[in-house]
């Protein structure tokens, strides 16, 4: 079955992929970016593989549905024009090493560009062989720790597709609020700011008087800076209530 059409996204091609369970999840990862061309090289368990529909989990399996399967890296890579193998081995082979999101940033510019871009990912137990890392342009390899640098085939998908994701999606801003509480307003941090000069003037606070100014300043920059909720001004100001009651 055909890639499903989108030009815009790279191919995720699973090489002797040896685990359903591993092809659906991998295609779970994928659509968390809305990423759905996978290819499989050789699947060792056969397709179509009923645990990997399981494990892909409803809309993924949209993903399993468009996979083309093929049986060597020679025709998966076939109409591709620049093709990256993930793997940590291979590096007497003398290719461009990426990191994963120098190699999609590579990968965007040459999709925008009209070119066709594969990713190779190895089977779970061995990784890609020599022989089929030869079929890349260039090696991506991620900088884990050198004594265990092994990825579960579902991570190393999940991982190129968010880098992916990364440089083509537009970013969600982040909200300024808080979980259940409301912002405090301008005026209400104004008038914290008042309730404390007022009782750090009569507390006598602010000492040299010439330091007074600044010593005022560098408390309403604190007051802002710190972007408070209007239930965190109104406790402030029952804190200050509290301490002149005791004081008195």
């Amino acid at each position: 079955m055909p890639d499903l059409p989108d030009p815009a996204q790279p191919a995720f091609i699973l090489v002797r992929p040896q685990m359903g369970e591993n092809i659906g999840a991998a295609a779970r990862a994928m659509l968390n970016f809305s990423l759905r061309k996978m290819r499989l090289v050789d699947p060792r368990d056969g397709w179509p593989n009923p645990k990997a529909v399981a494990m892909a989990s409803g809309a993924a399996g949209q993903v399993l549905d468009f996979a083309g399967v093929y049986d060597s890296v020679a025709e998966a890579v076939a109409d591709c024009d620049y093709v990256f193998a993930t793997t940590a081995r291979g590096r007497e082979l003398p290719k461009p090493i990426f990191t994963p999101e120098a190699a999609m940033v590579e990968a965007r510019k040459r999709i925008v560009a009209g070119q066709k871009v594969g990713i190779l990912f190895g089977p779970e137990r061995t990784g890609l062989e020599n022989d089929d890392i030869i079929r890349a342009n260039a090696i991506i390899t991620v900088p884990v720790n050198p004594e265990f640098f092994s990825l579960n085939l579902a991570q190393a998908v999940l991982l190129t597709a968010y880098e992916y994701s990364r440089h083509t999606l537009e970013a969600v801003p982040v909200d300024p609020g808080l979980a259940g509480h409301d912002p405090a307003s301008a005026i209400e941090v104004e008038k914290l700011g008042d309730h404390f000069e007022q009782r750090l003037e009569e507390a006598g606070f602010f000492h040299p008087p010439e330091k007074a100014p600044m010593m005022k300043r560098n408390l309403r920059n604190m007051w802002t800076r710190f972007a408070m909720t209007r239930s965190e001004v109104q406790t402030l100001h029952g804190a200050l209530r509290q301490i002149l009651r005791g004081r008195d």
